[in-house]
């Protein structure tokens, strides 16, 4: 008997990734100006309302309100109505400097001898059931908010759309673990009061609570789904779509109230939707707002580097890696590793981690060069999931009263590259 599994993904106009964004767009201000920032930066969106708050040591100055408006407007928070605008909502900042208490852990006189920002242990995961090495339910998710997002941006279909948005993707599986139908399909999404009543009773505002719900089910089936089909490359994961997948769009009936006046947004509330979805396995660290000094960071991304390029590499099929740090210390005091039955080499899983120490240098400031994290390059990571997503090589334009205006290039997601999977092969003695 096979068995279920779901995992779900929400828009960039989720309160809790409009935190997520803002964190990490402050953290790429400060590195595009002072690669050597130390930061922790949480954010919490409410009501006509952004509070920061966090720890930052940096030689950069920058205009923190500026950051958390640009964000905001990006997103799509541009309308008084929404109760949450870029030009108008308030910015609190209670930012002050890093413990020197933390830092005289971190800092060293030889830079590759620094120690992880905190304790904690950080898992990668990959599986070979999508063509990204990400688990099916997620990926699915994903590509439903971004192509929501997309429609949303374009002003041409659904013109009603607002940011805030959330999905959810259940997929059977088979007792072999492989995908064989998707069973379920949740797409929650924010929207303007596009019918209106005919008259002020309860009744007629039911009726066209009614007719718009009916309009977004039309628009979901007939005009999204089949844009997310025609974006998949993989002809086996089309034909998982079928018609008896069962629709839930907009289970409460309505949905005008949302983003940070609906719900209020924090950072670092969405770290399954950034990683996998609930396979594998979290630390219980977040991503967004911290510079890869923190290894809640840096480490998590090496663990689904030297997960990907080993399933890549034929090592096994799916593959977890848990690596853990003490604060202050730079070599990592464990690693995992779990093929869960699924190995294609004649080795234990303890000696795959053994392999993978041999391959790897796991010391933070290691991981930071290997994977070019000194960069401004995490806003981007902040919205549909850290992982799972195209390396690519980008220009970005930073702008500062204080410190002048910065263009730089930088390559995103430099942790899916397949860049150690020759290296893998040789190891292991795979062809």
């Amino acid at each position: 008997m096979g068995y279920l599994f779901t995992s779900e993904s929400v828009s960039e106009g989720h309160p809790d990734k409009v935190a997520d964004q803002i964190s990490d767009a402050i953290v790429d201000k400060l590195l595009a100006f002072d690669p050597n920032s130390k930061v922790a930066c949480e954010t919490l969106v409410t009501t006509g309302q952004v509070v920061l708050a966090g720890e930052v040591k940096s030689d950069a100055y920058i205009d923190l309100q500026r950051v958390a408006r640009d964000v905001i407007n990006r997103i799509g928070y541009t309308k008084s109505e929404y109760m949450f605008d870029g030009d108008s909502c308030g910015v609190f900042s209670a930012i002050h400097e890093q413990s020197p208490d933390i830092n005289r852990g971190v800092d060293r006189k030889d830079p590759m001898d620094q120690g992880a920002g905190d304790q904690g242990m950080m898992f990668g995961y990959a599986t070979n059931e999508t063509e990204n090495y990400m688990p099916l339910p997620l990926d699915l998710a994903h590509r439903l908010m971004i192509e929501l997002t997309e429609i949303r941006k374009e002003g041409k279909q659904m013109t009603y759309l607002r940011p805030d948005a959330k999905s959810q993707v259940t997929v059977e599986y088979d007792d072999n673990n492989k995908p064989v139908r998707i069973d379920t399909i949740v797409v929650s999404t924010q929207h303007d009061e596009f019918i209106q009543p005919k008259d002020h009773t309860k009744r007629a505002q039911e009726i066209a609570d009614r007719a718009m719900l009916a309009q977004i089910e039309k628009d979901v089936k007939e005009i999204l789904i089949p844009r997310v089909k025609s974006n998949i490359c993989t002809p086996e994961i089309v034909a998982l779509f079928n018609d008896k997948i069962k629709y839930f769009v907009n289970p409460t009936g309505k949905f005008v109230i949302g983003g940070p006046h609906g719900d209020t947004g924090l950072t670092g509330r969405k770290i399954i939707v950034d990683t996998y979805g609930g396979k594998g396995a979290h630390g219980g660290g977040a991503f967004s707002g911290k510079d890869p000094s923190k290894v809640d960071r840096s480490a998590a991304y090496a663990a689904r580097h030297i997960a990907k390029n080993m399933v890549a590499a034929g090592v096994a099929d799916e593959m977890l890696v848990e690596l853990s740090y003490a604060i202050g210390v730079a070599k990592p005091i464990s690693i995992y590793v779990n093929t869960y039955g699924h190995s294609h080499v004649k080795l234990s899983d303890g000696q795959i981690a053994e392999k993978i120490g041999e391959l790897f240098d796991l010391r933070p400031r290691a991981i930071e060069e290997r994977l070019k994290l000194r960069n401004p390059i995490y806003e981007e990571t902040a919205s549909y999931g850290h992982m799972g997503r195209a390396p690519m090589k980008v220009k970005k334009t930073f702008r500062s009263v204080y410190n002048g205006d910065k263009a730089v290039e930088v390559e995103l997601f430099t942790w899916e590259k397949l860049d150690y999977v020759k290296k893998i092969k040789e190891a292991f003695g795979l062809k």
